[in-house]
């Protein structure tokens, strides 16, 4: 501890009761080594967000960079009227940390195709492009890691950077508020309610949206993941209000720390809900 006004001096003389520099240097070289060993061996767990269809509350540490990307995603629905089917590559989310509970997001798809087919006269209709642009902040509010209980809240905003065949055309909002809940070593309770401010089907002007997402994420391995879920959305479109809902089921296989693989699948269980969804994607922490 330094103490007095003036200016502390340490004079290695190499006799009395001062240490000499070589003493010094040991002592210095000894501290380094602790601090050293005190540092923790391994990073934070990666958690990325995908798959699955709810959010974890866990967040990337400070400094690092998830990059997460969908190599193909597909969902086909047959409405009373028309034959929909949905094609996304490369759907894109970018995940930055900038504290030990705190991360920013950025979410975009490069290309999108959607092709409908009118049941009746047989017409189709091809329209391709690029998606929204997404930002968010996830604020993890207990346990970043997400290995015991844990939760945060993600406030979001999307830009109709799109076009006519996957954008929503006006600019949208939303706050999910993601949970976890361990139910002991290998299950864990996964939750994500949210409320959104959601674009009109009209494309202009914004309505309310709400509801939850849930399920199990089941730790089958050291490295292979699964989670089995549903979710159930009310959107009070002007046009006509809705409910969907939906079952899914996810897996991810960790490749060392930083690399995982995954896949899922989506099944609707109403009219309002799309018939099913596959995609396949990758995850990468830097």
């Amino acid at each position: 501890m330094l103490t007095g006004n003036g200016p502390s001096r340490v004079h290695f003389t190499g006799r009395g009761g001062l240490p000499s520099y070589r003493r010094m240097k040991s002592i210095l070289l000894l501290a380094a080594a602790c601090v050293l060993s005190a540092t923790p061996a391994f990073a934070r767990d990666f958690c990325p967000d995908r798959p699955g269809i709810d959010t974890p509350p866990c967040t990337v540490e400070p400094g690092k960079l998830s990059v997460e990307i969908s190599g193909a995603d597909w969902t086909h629905d047959v409405a009373s009227d028309v034959v929909s089917d949905t094609v996304l590559l490369g759907d894109l989310a970018l995940r930055y940390g900038i504290a030990e509970h705190a991360e920013v997001r950025v979410g975009w798809t490069p290309f999108g195709h959607s092709h409908v087919r009118d049941r009746q006269s047989g017409a189709v209709q091809n329209l391709s492009g690029v998606g929204d642009l997404t930002i968010g902040i996830k604020r993890n509010l207990v346990d970043p890691d997400g290995k015991s209980f844990s939760i945060a809240l993600l406030p979001s905003v999307s830009l109709p950077t799109g076009g006519m065949a996957i954008g929503a055309g006006d600019w949208g909002a939303g706050l999910q508020v993601p949970v976890s809940v361990p139910l002991g070593h290998v299950v864990t309770l996964l939750l994500t309610p949210e409320i959104d401010a959601a674009v009109d089907g009209d494309r202009s002007g914004r309505h309310l949206a709400y509801g939850t997402e849930g399920g199990l994420g089941i730790a089958a391995s050291d490295k292979l993941n699964i989670a089995v879920e549903g979710a159930v959305m009310r959107d009070d479109d002007p046009g006509g209000a809705s409910t969907r809902e939906i079952i899914g089921v996810a897996a991810g296989l960790m490749l060392g720390d930083n690399t995982q693989v995954d896949m899922g699948s989506e099944f609707g269980l109403n009219h309002a809900s799309p018939d099913r969804r596959v995609y396949v994607g990758i995850a990468r922490r830097f």
